[in-house]
């Protein structure tokens, strides 16, 4: 039987963190709940005209790897397909305002048993690999919010999922206001470290940025 696939809808914003060890203090004293540390690689799949970015969807496959550090235990080791699309319009679709402050998609994702014999799958179905990107991962649950904490080779930032109220009651509570929300994907902030550093874009790898 295959594996089910999740769908959701799915709010986010991101906080860009100059101080891992003060937003992990500050986690630990709202009650968030830690899920582990992992590694994370990322390979996105377009078609060759690159048809998905520039309809604002997402083909992505993620394999992670337990990896304890800052004083948390390793994650589970797992592999993920995810689709995702803009959200359709309805009833919990955001609009105005909203719309402006927070991240908005639709999201599928499905676990993945053998991630080399997908991606050639993909291949032969017309899809091609292209971006990658690794992050470490820290993930914790507060109440209904889902929190991230990615380490990446462009710098540290805080994911909140969930409900408006629920996110900017909790990024008040780190510190943050509206005015710090951050809508853009990895690729845009990768792309953009790149031009302030005067190098063309490649992938988010860290031993790409230790070889600078």
């Amino acid at each position: 039987m295959p594996a089910k696939i999740s769908s959701k809808r799915e709010i986010e914003i991101k906080l860009n963190l100059t101080d891992l060890a003060d937003i992990l203090r500050r986690l630990h004293k709202l009650g968030a709940v830690s899920r582990g540390r992992v590694h994370e690689l990322n390979t996105l799949f377009d078609t060759p005209d690159s048809g998905f970015r520039h309809s604002g969807r997402l083909l992505r496959l993620r394999q992670q790897t337990p990896a304890p550090g800052n004083k948390v235990r390793g994650g589970p080791a797992s592999a993920i397909l995810t689709a995702k699309a803009p959200p359709l319009p309805g009833p919990g679709s955001s609009t105005g305002t909203k719309k402006r402050l927070y991240k908005e998609v639709q999201e599928n994702e499905q676990r993945v048993k053998n991630p080399p014999r997908l991606s050639q799958a993909l291949k032969g179905l017309g899809f091609r690999p292209g971006f990658r990107y690794e992050k470490y991962r820290t993930s914790f649950h507060l109440g209904s919010l889902h929190i991230d904490l990615d380490e990446t080779p462009v710098g540290a930032f805080l994911e909140l999922e969930g409900t408006p109220t629920a996110i900017n009651r909790t990024a008040r509570a780190l510190g943050f206001s509206p005015k710090d929300y951050i809508r853009a994907t990895y690729w845009t902030l990768y792309a953009a470290d790149c031009r302030r550093h005067h190098r063309k874009p490649q992938n988010m790898l860290f031993d790409a940025q230790k070889s600078r």
